[in-house]
């Protein structure tokens, strides 16, 4: 493993729930923490199809990037807002398609650092940076050596949208600015991954950010609109089909649950854009 910039070890605050130990949970892995745990069990009085959502949303993670290696030869791929290693990583899952592929984590939670660096330590086409997934022209530069960026790249941003604020000024960068960022530095050929919490509920909407805002002391977004979300791919061309939809229904390897199975509260919604030519 390649080390970022910024290697030390940061204090890890558990007197506040953090979105990626929640997700770790919710995957049902053990690094996480009483307040997780408890900022969990509130989010599924809300929304009770959260744990749901986030295998959903994890399985997604592994058929894009195996089908982006797979079929679409990427051999490249940054990822945004990477969370705790689990199994199946994206490096593991692009490697075994092709050995040599690079993986980039990019994350700014301390104690997914700490467990990335210890995780992939004897992986040395993998990179773990410590910035936040808006600072674009720092992870380029922190990245010229490692990755070829006159070669396509995938980047991914899998669920942690939901996590940025919208811009509070022109000096500020929400979701569409991060995707904006990147897509102008990727070269041709390479693909963007985008999803994110969505609902057409407001009450959903509301109650969640508000919970979520909270439990991270205001570490976080909110949940969105398909519209909004599909408007973050304005700078790209939608990989056709699937098109954007509930992530279930993106070129999934087994029969998706029926419509009555489904959620009806929220869902994570998304899918791929190509950087235009």
């Amino acid at each position: 493993m390649t080390y970022g910039e910024k290697p030390q070890t940061r204090f890890i605050d558990t007197s506040r729930a953090s979105a990626a130990r929640m997700y770790d949970w919710l995957l049902g892995g053990t690094e996480n923490y009483e307040v997780d745990r408890d900022a969990c069990a509130q989010l599924l009085k809300i929304a009770p199809s959260t744990q749901q959502l986030a295998r959903s949303n994890r399985n997604f993670l592994g058929r894009v990037a195996r089908k982006l290696a797979a079929e679409k030869g990427i051999n490249q791929f940054l990822d945004h807002g990477s969370g705790l290693p689990t199994q199946d990583n994206v490096h593991q899952i692009v490697q075994r398609v092709s050995p040599g592929s690079k993986v980039v984590y990019v994350d700014n939670d301390p104690m997914v650092l700490a467990h990335a660096r210890t995780s992939l330590d004897d992986n040395e086409n993998t990179m773990v940076l410590d910035y936040d997934m808006r600072e674009t022209q720092k992870i380029r530069r922190a990245t010229d050596e490692f990755l070829d960026w006159n070669e396509p790249i995938a980047a991914l941003f899998v669920s942690v949208l939901h996590c940025l604020k919208d811009p509070a000024s022109e000096d500020t960068v929400g979701p569409a600015g991060v995707i904006e960022a990147i897509t102008q530095e990727l070269p041709r050929g390479s693909y963007v991954v985008i999803c994110q919490l969505v609902s057409d509920d407001p009450d959903v909407r509301d109650s969640v950010s508000a919970l979520m805002e909270l439990a991270t002391d205001n570490n976080w977004g909110r949940v969105r609109t398909t519209d909004e979300v599909r408007s973050f791919f304005d700078p790209l061309e939608i990989e056709e089909p699937p098109g954007l939809v509930d992530v279930n229904d993106w070129w999934p390897d087994s029969q998706p649950p029926p419509a009555h199975l489904r959620p009806t509260d929220w869902v994570e919604w998304g899918g791929v854009g190509r950087v235009p030519k």
